[in-house]
């Protein structure tokens, strides 16, 4: 298969995606929109991911969001897999007729997700991932929860059989990834009724296995994902 990755920022990249997806055998081209690339046409690819990015733009869309919504809008209409993470996610959740807003805690660092009974997706029954994020979303229509944190208590949804996911979570984190995130200029900032929910650099890179317990669990949702089309 040959995927699209659609790149909204130069510290929100794809990370391990890649190498998953040329370790299976799959082609790829990202598209960096933030730096002036046009959207790709949906008969371009196989499948569509939506990566993450600076939750700014959730406030203030960029020209260039128009096509890229149209574009989600045609994947949704269609029958190949879309994938969402981060602002991805929030992205994908808004054209499905979610509300996307602030949460009652930034989430950032390392924090336990915990599967919904409902969930649809095969994945341990909690596992933990990578967090950096403000906003929260609704629950779509017609949609399955993933599960969720103590402070995000929606960390990501399945929708049509799951040929459609949205993950606030991150899977595909690296250490090289985190590190390059942690030099920008969205860091939030902890306070006493956040301090649990928001982690310093420090803690985030204190155990470097974190990340390679990652990667299992990437596999897992993104084999699930290509093969529900």
């Amino acid at each position: 298969m040959h995927i699209h990755l659609l790149q909204h920022g130069p510290d929100h990249g794809p990370a391990r995606l890649t190498d998953w997806l040329t370790n299976m055998g799959h082609s790829y081209t990202v598209f960096h929109l933030y730096a002036g690339e046009l959207s790709p046409r949906p008969n371009e690819s196989d499948a569509l991911i939506v990566l993450d990015g600076p939750e700014a733009l959730l406030d203030q869309p960029p020209a260039w969001f128009k096509a890229e919504d149209k574009l989600i809008n045609r994947y949704l209409d269609g029958q190949k897999p879309l994938l969402g993470i981060g602002l991805g996610a929030h992205w994908i959740a808004q054209a499905l007729g979610s509300v996307v807003a602030p949460g009652t805690y930034p989430e950032t660092g390392w924090h336990t997700v915990t599967l919904a009974p409902e969930n649809s997706l095969d994945l341990p029954e909690t596992f933990t991932a990578f967090m950096w994020h403000r906003y929260v979303f609704s629950l779509p229509d017609d949609a399955f929860p993933l599960g969720g944190s103590e402070a995000a208590p929606l960390q990501g949804f399945a929708w049509d059989r799951g040929r459609v996911i949205g993950l606030l979570c991150h899977l595909e984190a690296t250490a090289a990834s985190v590190k390059q995130l942690l030099g920008s200029a969205e860091w939030p900032t902890a306070t006493p009724s956040t301090a649990r929910f928001v982690q310093d650099a420090a803690q985030i890179l204190a155990d470097p296995n974190r990340f390679i317990h990652l990667a299992p669990q990437l596999d897992r949702l993104m084999t699930q994902w290509l093969k529900a089309a």
